[in-house]
């Protein structure tokens, strides 16, 4: 047989079970001739699985626990008796009624090792179908002296990016600030109800919403859209944007702004959007505050830590740098709370390699990193924590405690609500004065040389 997704062989060698897309199916084992996909099909469509919980909720509890012992970074435990923990919470099995039961169970044991990314979660649940409501991508303003809702900002997209799309930016639109949206689909909106119930089931489908310059039905135009499910990526791409400009604004466009949401693929990504545009700057913000973590802080911190030693040019371009795609300036990241995992190890070595100081209030604490997630025989998962840091010292670095910023700034939430960013603004301030009593240009070309 070929092009098969998989095969497997009894275990007394005369049988194989084999997949192919769909199907399934088992052929004999044959010393010679062939067999084609499709002989042997069997009909799985009416396969039920009767399942003791209780049996099977035993048997995933005994794994998590044999899965942590075997693998967990440290042997001894962080000085837990594991032993005794398996007694500990075991004993709680036989009182297990439902799958959040178990993981709750679970996850108390794993705490007591007192370690980041112990993780459970997932497994056999009823199924259900969660309705999706429509977002339009803006921010909802109550007048109160008219009874209606304003719009009180409409967020701005990418609409080339179906994640990144804003509905009421698009062509045709002719949508402002400061209007009203007085029907949706003819059901007149008013404050005694919540604009999203006019929405529930209508994301991805086309929605007629009356909009008026006025708090009234008299007059409104029609406006036909299609909302989206979920306004987060475009909703981060405002902050991230605003931000940018902010600090465009305030430093005269000398300081860039990177801000980099994860250490993973999508990390990478709005990255590579962001630096490379305003890698000519004379400083930069990297801002890793809220990243999420993951595993290419190594790649991002190479790019950031290329040195220049040398310059070239063309007779009909401008000057380049050696090595290329090289910073020349001064940098400086931002951390908070919820700066982690890789998004702690990021600023710890930021620091290290020297390339400016580290701003904002202790990191999150959590790098002894996973392989992924453990699948359990419910569907459900397990992590083991193997991957711990520590330094040339030989000491462990950052689990439990984080990463202490150089300039500890808090953003209290007051300040927040008002539009203020106290740890952008230090930020700002602390490259400014950086560039000015240090600057850092790159040299001019020289002039050409002439025969001898």
């Amino acid at each position: 047989m070929s092009g098969l997704d998989g095969y497997d062989i009894s275990y007394d060698g005369k049988k194989v079970i084999y997949k192919k897309g769909n199907q399934i199916g088992i052929v004999d084992v044959k010393s010679e001739g062939s067999a084609k996909p499709g002989e042997g099909s069997i009909d799985l469509s009416g396969m039920q699985t009767k399942v003791n919980h209780k049996q099977e909720w035993g048997q995933i509890f005994n794994e998590c626990w044999r899965l942590e012992r075997d693998f967990f970074y440290a042997p001894n435990m962080h000085g837990v008796d594991w032993n005794k923990m398996k007694e500990k919470y075991g004993q709680m099995l036989p009182y297990v009624s439902h799958r959040s039961d178990l993981t709750y169970l679970i996850g108390e044991m794993i705490g007591e090792l007192a370690c980041s990314h112990t993780y459970v979660g997932g497994g056999e649940y009823p199924e259900f179908k969660k309705p999706k409501t429509g977002l339009l991508g803006i921010d909802w303003e109550a007048d109160s002296s008219s009874g209606y809702y304003r719009i009180k900002k409409i967020l701005k997209g990418e609409n080339w990016k179906e994640d990144l799309r804003s509905p009421l930016t698009e062509p045709g639109m002719e949508v402002k600030e400061g209007e009203y949206i007085v029907a949706v689909d003819g059901q007149p909106l008013t404050l005694s109800i919540s604009p999203y119930s006019l929405l529930v089931n209508k994301a991805d489908k086309l929605v007629t919403l009356s909009v008026n310059s006025k708090p009234s039905l008299k007059g409104a135009r029609e406006v036909t859209v299609k909302p989206i499910p979920n306004e987060s990526e475009l909703r981060y791409y405002n902050w991230v944007e605003e931000n940018r400009q902010k600090v465009d604004k305030a430093t005269d466009g000398k300081v860039g702004y990177v801000h980099i949401p994860d250490m993973g693929g999508n990390g990478l990504n709005w990255f590579t959007k962001q630096y490379f545009p305003q890698i000519n700057k004379d400083g930069l913000v990297i801002d890793v505050r809220y990243n999420g973590g993951g595993f290419v802080s190594e790649m991002i911190l190479e790019r950031l830590r290329r040195i220049v030693v040398g310059m070239g040019s063309s007779r009909n371009a401008a000057d380049y740098t050696y090595p290329g795609a090289a910073f020349y300036g001064h940098m400086i990241c931002l951390i908070n709370e919820y700066s982690a995992s890789d998004g702690d190890i990021f600023p710890y070595y930021f620091r290290e390699y020297g390339l400016g100081p580290v701003i904002g209030k202790r990191t999150w604490g959590g790098v002894v990193g996973i392989r992924g997630f453990r699948p359990l025989v419910d569907g459900g998962y397990i992590t083991c924590p193997e991957f711990a840091a520590f330094g040339l010292d030989s000491k462990w670095v950052m689990e439990n405690h984080g990463v202490d910023p150089d300039i500890e700034v808090d953003n209290l939430p007051k300040l927040v609500m008002e539009g203020q960013d106290p740890q952008l603004e230090k930020g700002i301030e602390i490259l400014l004065k950086k560039i000015k009593e240090e600057p850092k240009k790159l040299p001019q070309r020289p002039g050409y040389p002439e025969k001898k």
